[in-house]
């Protein structure tokens, strides 16, 4: 679970299963044994499966889905954070940047950076399509220091420029984990 829109689709999920004392946050649910002996764990798992969502169990995908989480804040929410990206994931993660790479590398088959770049360019995407800032604002917003910077890793993640971008249109927006 990636967003509060997951977080509302696994509490569905759950809620039509008649477990009602979960404790579901981003990233994780609590659910306790009473209402898992009750249900069971595989009619839990089926369920959430067929709403395309995983229970996982391996430490490793674990610690992925806790590096995806703290970026998500990281980008989002704690823009204003003093902490760069390596010091703010050792401080949520409690584990050193080295092996928190390779463990994302690994399972991800694609670096935190890059993981972290595409979050960055969905926010400007979901920014630029309010239509309330200047390019230059938006990057300032996001942490880029110019717009040529943004625009440069823009049009890798996307392959055009957020100008073309804005010209197509804002229907191809994709989930981040495709990108």
């Amino acid at each position: 679970m990636v967003c509060r829109h997951c977080i509302r689709a696994v509490e569905t999920v759950l809620d039509n299963l008649g477990i009602t004392d979960a404790e579901v946050m981003l990233g994780s649910v609590t659910i306790p044994d009473e209402e898992v002996s009750k249900v069971g764990i595989e009619k839990i798992d089926r369920a959430l499966e067929d709403d395309g969502f995983e229970r996982i169990v391996d430490r490793n995908a674990m610690i992925v889905e806790n590096i995806k989480k703290t970026i998500i804040r990281h980008v989002r929410i704690e823009r204003e954070c003093p902490l760069n990206l390596s010091a703010c994931l050792e401080k949520h993660l409690d584990i050193t940047y080295d092996t928190a790479s390779r463990i994302f590398s690994a399972q991800e088959g694609r670096t935190i950076e890059k993981y972290f770049i595409a979050q960055k360019i969905e926010l400007v995407k979901e920014l630029m399509g309010y239509n309330q800032m200047s390019i230059s604002e938006i990057a300032d917003m996001t942490g880029y220091s110019s717009v040529s910077h943004l625009s440069r890793q823009f049009k890798d993640v996307t392959g055009m420029t957020p100008s073309q971008y804005l010209r197509r249109g804002l229907n191809d927006r994709q989930p981040i984990t495709q990108v």
